[in-house]
């Protein structure tokens, strides 16, 4: 606590053998911060350019790749400054901030997720009635809820923590994730009974959504074998970035609740495999599985050769 500024500190202790290795992390991250930015904005200008991708579920796709471009430029500005400085702090509203924008664009990306397993399931499933459901007022609706439901969600969480007394200045991470909780001097009843109705609302519900939506796409495409490489080509994708972004929401979700004593080195790594794999991973996953993205970008690396 700073008390000359009135402001309070969070000083964050998960860099392992920081002094020694600052340069090598510094140089790896920044790499990897361009990399996702170059690989998510290239597929995003791709499917905004060409009129043939201006499709719900390419629209789908280039509005989780823009979430994955604001989530990393949330992040990685603060750890690459927290690199090259000998001290590793950020302020407390910095870190409700951060911690904000953490569980928003995560929420958000699950949303997205279950839009799109929704655009699949009518496409494959009532393809009759998929242009008259996925209108493109409706597809505008249902990317402005995906932004603005975890967004107000979570605004009530940020007035709740706001006014919170803090005991704890240190965090065990290298970032305000969900264990931001663990500053507090005590849990809070109401935090705690918000939070499982979040948990409930913004994860169980659009997880069983999608289980659903994927099952009955399953069993019509067992049933037509007309529609089983149409299925095939459009929902593995999906369903690879759904996988991967599962298991490390649900390390994130029982990191908080259960706060193992687990080695520093064994959550700096897990805490970067979350800041870089599902960022990485969805412009390639996209870029190689969705044939029209895929043949787009084969044709402007042909031309920058």
């Amino acid at each position: 606590m700073d008390y000359r500024l009135n402001v309070t500190y969070i000083t964050f202790g998960g860099h392992v053998e920081l002094h020694k290795y600052r340069y090598f992390y510094f140089v790896v991250m920044f790499t990897v911060y361009m990399l996702i930015i170059s690989s998510n904005v290239t597929i995003v200008s791709i499917i905004m350019i060409h009129k043939n991708l201006h499709e719900p579920m390419y629209i789908f796709i280039a509005a989780l790749l823009t979430n994955s471009v604001l989530f990393s430029t949330a992040i990685y500005p603060k750890l690459l400054i927290d690199f090259l400085s000998e001290k590793q702090i950020i302020s407390y509203p910095a870190c409700l901030f951060q911690w904000f924008s953490y569980c928003w664009l995560g929420v958000s990306d699950l949303l997205l997720l279950s839009i799109m397993a929704y655009d699949r399931y009518v496409s494959i499933c009532n393809p009759l009635h998929y242009t008259t459901i996925m209108q493109k007022k409706n597809v505008n609706i249902l990317l402005i809820s995906a932004w603005i439901l975890p967004a107000s969600l979570f605004s009530v969480t940020v007035f709740l923590s706001v006014e919170k007394k803090i005991c704890t200045f240190h965090l065990k991470g290298i970032l305000c994730n969900s264990t931001f909780q663990t500053l507090h001097c005590e849990r809070s009843t109401i935090l705690n009974i918000y939070g499982l109705f979040l948990l409930v609302i913004v994860l169980f519900l659009p997880v069983l959504f999608i289980l659903f939506t994927y099952s009955r796409i399953l069993v019509v495409s067992y049933r037509c074998r007309g529609v089983r490489r149409r299925a095939a080509q459009t929902c593995l994708p999906h369903l690879l970035v759904l996988i991967n972004f599962s298991c490390f929401t649900a390390y994130d979700v029982l990191l908080s609740r259960l706060e193992p004593d687990s080695p520093k080195i064994v959550r700096l790594i897990m805490a970067l495999q979350v800041l870089i794999y599902h960022p990485l991973f969805n412009p390639i996953i996209y870029g190689l599985k969705m044939r029209r993205i895929y043949d787009h970008l084969k044709k402007l690396f042909c031309r920058m050769v």
